[in-house]
This record gives C-alpha cells, structure tokens and sequence, in this order.
C-alpha cells in the first residue's frame, strides 16, 4: 500500500487534558491508539513509524590531519553542513497525523467495579494488578469476605455478600469483574449472572427445562446497568496469580491492535453438541467481509497460529496448544459442565485460557443442549468487530444465561481505536470501532473548536469504514452518532 502510516499516540500528551474536559453531543472519546499494522514492514518509512525523517548532512572532505592553520576550515564546513541539514528540513515539514475522536459506544475502565474476596490472597492480588494494569478508580474496588476454595457458595450466604457490593457500588458503575476461580457457583445459578442480575431461580433449570432470558441479550444499549437493569459480570481467574496476570496482560495488549486472525467455526461430529452449526453459514454471510472466517467439518484444529475465535461442540477439544491464539480471542466449546472451572468430568473453560484465550464461557450445571444457553457465534463475534468489549460482546451473545460463567479479561478491546494513513498526500481514517448506523464527521483547528461539519457517512454493517480526509485537512476531528445537520459532504458506505 502507497503512502505510509502515522500513529496517534504522539498527540496524547498534548491533548490529554482537554480531552477530558469537553464532551460533544451524544458523547465521545478520544481514542489515542499505537498502531500495530506494517510492523517491521521495509516498505514502510521511519516516518511512518513514528520516527523523524533522518536528514543527510554533507561529509567533510577525504581525511585531514587538523591543524591550528585547518581548524578554521575544518569549523567552516560542520557550520555549513549543519546550516544546510536545517534548510532541508524546513523545505520538508512533516505532516503531523489528524486527530479524531470516537463516539464512546464500549466499556471503559471507569465503567467497572471490581470486587476482591480479601480471605483469598490470590484475589487480593490480582485485583491489584487488574486495577493497575486497567487504571480502574481506587473506589471502584469492593472488598468482600467468604470462605475461599470451595466450588459453590450457598445462596443465603451469597445474598449476604450481594447485598454488601450493592450498597458500596457506585452509581456510575455498569459491570463487574470478579478475581477468584471459586466459587463459580451459587446453588443453581453461575456466580458471574448471579452478581449481574441477583440470585434468582428462574435462572435456573432442572432438567431440561428453558430459563429466564436475559434483558441484556442483543442489547444495543451502551450503559447496561442505567438501560437494562444489569451489570454484566465476568471472573477473571487463576487459579494462580502468574495465570491471571498473564491473561490481564494478553487483554491490555489486545486492544486496538485490529488484528488480522481468522474466526474458526468448528462442526463436529459430536451431533448433540454440535447444534450451534446451523447458525455457521448464516454467520458467514453477514461477517465474511468484516474478517476471515473458516467453516471446518472437524474435531479440531491444530498447528494455526492466528486464531481470533473458535467455535465448537465437544465433551474434550484436543491439540489447544498447538494452536496460536491472538491476543483478545474468545473461545468456547459447547458441552454440559465446562463451566465447572476445577471439578468437571468434562473440558473445563480454563483450558481455553491455558492455551492462551482472552475470554471463553461454559455452563456450571446441567443445560442440555439449548443453544439459547450458550454464545450465538453470530451475535458475539459482530459485537466485537465492532468495537464492543470483551465482556460486552460475551453477554450479549447468550440469551439464557443464568446457567453459564463468563471468564476471561472482561476490557479486551481489540477492535478499538482507529488507524490514519496518508495514501498519496491524503490522510484516510480507518476504525472498526463503530456500531452499525448514521454519523456525522466535524472538523476544527483546535481539540475545543468549534467544529463545523465536515461530511455525514452511514456505517451499514460490521465492515471496518474508510473515511477520505477531505482538502483542506483540519487538526481536529470527531465522529458523532444520530442525524447529521444540512451542510457537509453525504456518504454512504457499501
């Protein structure tokens, strides 16, 4: 590709202070990415690369023995030299990368709590590593107290300590993230929907029986607690802290990478499990152009080393460390009790995350084989093309959850941020990280404006957007969502 590529990340520290000040319509976020595309590319200059240009300066004449009679000369040319290294560089100003602001439509840190079971050293620690890491405000951090290392806690106890977390949740906070791999449990109900929607027999089911469906299912809203009534949980666990840092780290370094893995949906043999199949083709022809999907009529995969997601149906799910998983992957495998974290007769979800999943999802009691208990492939990997979370994208995807435990790094956000590239002397801005709909794109010469229309654009699907940066280039621009005012440049993407 011509042109080359200009990170953002050099304008944080400018802005980083009134970005936090100004807030336009709607709300929007200044996304201050690293990109990560052209790594290590020869094509790509050093410019590009976030480098200054290097400027030649002429070299002094063959070797000379310097004298007090040559030192004269010899300070005569470094002046020269010197004097005509800057005059290039004035001719030659380097452009320096737009700007943009993005629409804030996911999670953030200052949308999560985090609640520790300070009896569980292991809990303590990773939730002062996750807070670190995430930069989660200090009074975000709920401390509770039960007995660790049992696989199940009664609901009357649970009530107990549900009550505690909700009297010291701050209004503001849409979702949790739990730091212990037990309990996994409350009687009948997984321990992560249990703190999202309270405990709550109809989420649960002896036999095969339905349950109560979630109201985040398919939700488009963008504050889950404020618009729905639930905030999402996800647990993220060791069960030893080197396992859980690990995964906190594999969540960080995903985000806005806008990697280049392949979605592999997996049809097995296995006919009671494999009932998430018949949904595969449909998923193709909405998401095909959005990304790399590989429909396989196997048992598993083995030996790719770009897997993004992987989806499958399977009591055990061999050859998971031959495999290579991108940063910020989900995976799952469609079986009873895979949600029973250390005691299960059956592949349990950690697995997925030993060989090196972001997120994965499994049922702690008895479901059968319902597929409206489990992840639609479909909903989940839409939500996080497009911009979505991790734990958004999960939650969203299930629509009976009461059954099922969400694990894994709950702010992986891999397809957020955006990529500006100048092609031929014109800046393109490139982002995944919107929702399907209408928007408008403004312009100014400074991060406080005032910005005027620049061209309104509608985004139909989960395709990245390529916006061409109109003449002439402004420093400073934002996306807004809803309907765009009369002047501006119309576009519609295909």
């Amino acid at each position: 590709m011509g042109g080359h590529q200009v990170s953002v990340r050099a304008h944080d520290r400018l802005l980083e202070g009134s970005l936090r000040t100004r807030q336009g319509p709607g709300g929007w976020s200044g996304i201050l990415s690293n990109s990560t595309e052209h790594a290590g590319d020869p094509a790509v200059s050093e410019q590009a690369r976030g480098l200054s240009p290097r400027t030649r300066v002429p070299r002094l004449p063959g070797p000379r023995v310097l004298t007090l009679n040559s030192l004269g000369s010899a300070s005569s040319w470094l002046w020269s030299g010197l004097l005509l290294g800057l005059c290039l560089s004035a001719k030659a100003p380097v452009q320096a990368a737009p700007v943009v602001l993005l629409p804030k439509q996911a999670l953030a840190a200052e949308d999560i709590a985090i609640i520790v079971n300070r009896r569980d050293p292991i809990s303590v620690a990773v939730g002062r590593y996750y807070r670190r890491a995430r930069g989660v405000p200090t009074d975000h951090v709920i401390e509770v107290s039960f007995r660790a290392g049992s696989s199940e806690i009664a609901a009357s106890e649970f009530e107990s300590v549900y009550a505690r977390v909700q009297s010291q949740t701050p209004e503001e906070v849409q979702a949790y993230a739990l730091t212990w791999t037990q309990p996994y449990r409350v009687d009948c109900m997984s321990i992560t929907t249990a703190f999202a929607l309270g405990f709550d027999e109809d989420y649960c089911a002896s036999g095969c029986r339905l349950t109560k469906a979630s109201p985040y299912f398919a939700s488009k809203s963008r504050r889950p607690f404020a618009a729905d009534g639930i905030r999402p949980t996800m647990m993220i666990p060791g069960p030893t802290f080197e396992a859980a840092q690990a995964l906190i780290d594999r969540g960080v370094a995903a985000d806005n990478t806008r990697p280049s893995g392949t979605a592999y949906l997996v049809s097995t043999s296995d006919k009671a499990r494999n009932v998430r199949a018949q949904g595969y083709a449909e998923t193709i022809r909405e998401l095909g152009e959005a990304l790399r999907i590989r429909r396989l009529s196997a048992d598993f995969i083995q030996g790719k080393s770009d897997v993004l997601f992987y989806f499958t149906g399977a009591v055990e799910v061999p050859r998971l460390t031959t495999n290579g998983f991108r940063p910020g992957a989900i995976a799952d495998h469609l079986t009873s009790t895979g949600g029973k974290l250390t005691d299960s007769h059956q592949m349990s979800s950690l697995r997925w995350l030993d060989a090196g999943a972001t997120g994965s999802y499994g049922t702690v009691t008895e479901p059968c084989n319902f597929v409206a208990k489990f992840p639609d492939v479909r909903a989940v990997i839409r939500a996080y093309v497009t911009g979505s979370t991790l734990l958004e994208a999960y939650w969203q995807s299930v629509l009976m959850p009461g059954q099922g435990v969400f694990v894994g790094e709950p702010l992986a956000r891999p397809y957020g941020g955006y990529l500006m590239s100048n092609r031929g002397g014109q800046w393109v801005l490139s982002t995944y990280a919107l929702k399907p709909g209408a928007y408008r794109l403004e312009g100014a010469s400074s991060p406080l404006g005032p910005y005027k229309s620049v061209m309104t654009f509608v985004k139909p699907s989960a395709q990245r957007v390529e916006l061409r940066l109109p003449l002439p280039v402004l420093k400073y621009y934002r996306i807004l969502e809803g309907p765009a005012p009369a002047q501006g440049r119309d576009l519609t993407l295909n």
